[in-house]
């Protein structure tokens, strides 16, 4: 790996911007998992700016996510035939 040098102040600046994305995403995903999965998707479909592949990738996604899961609570837990 390369070494790169850089200024306090710049690393500064990048450390700041770092934490504010953080915090940003953080609010947003809040925000917007509140709702089934269902409803979150089919708001992505209204705006028919996304292919179906992305689509189902997202509604698979929220499916398997433990942060959506853990937030809602809205899915039981799946369990294998015996």
């Amino acid at each position: 790996m390369q070494n790169v040098t850089i200024s306090k102040a710049e690393y500064r600046k990048l450390k700041q911007q770092a934490k504010a994305y953080q915090k940003l995403t953080k609010r947003f995903w809040e925000f917007i998992v509140q709702a089934p999965v269902n409803e979150l998707v089919e708001d992505f479909r209204k705006t028919d700016l996304y292919t179906d592949d992305f689509l189902k990738d997202l509604e698979d996604g929220l499916h398997k996510s433990s942060y959506f899961k853990t937030k809602n609570e809205i899915e039981t837990p799946k369990t294998r035939p015996c």
